[in-house]
């Protein structure tokens, strides 16, 4: 269950930095309404919130590591499903490897060194 929340919520984080990031870039770059921006912002900052959620034991900086594979991956996935944008082979594999670094470095088992 720690573990699936866990995962859960990398998701959740990933989706409120891109869709709030995604937001902020339809309003800077395609001209859409202030409010729009807004609201990009708020979701933005939800990304900054939720990682803090991660169980006790996992500390700041293998969160953030981690993330970073997350949001590769996500970032891929968000431009395939929202942009039409199919990632083609060398960047799946590229996520593939980069999914394998953070789970290596947030879940690997540690002795209490």
């Amino acid at each position: 269950m720690v573990l699936a929340r866990s995962i859960a919520l990398f998701a959740l984080a990933g989706l409120a930095e891109i869709g709030g990031g995604y937001l902020m870039w339809l309003w800077l770059r395609e001209g859409r309404p202030l409010w729009v921006g807004i609201v990009g912002a708020a979701v933005v900052m939800l990304y900054g919130v939720i990682p803090t959620f991660q169980p006790v034991g996992f500390d700041f900086g293998k969160v953030y590591a981690a993330y970073g594979g997350a949001f590769i991956a996500l970032s891929l996935l968000w431009g395939w499903l929202v942009d039409g944008v199919r990632p083609d082979q060398p960047s799946v594999w590229g996520a593939t490897i980069a999914l394998i670094g953070a789970a290596i470095i947030v879940y690997w088992p540690r002795s209490g060194i």
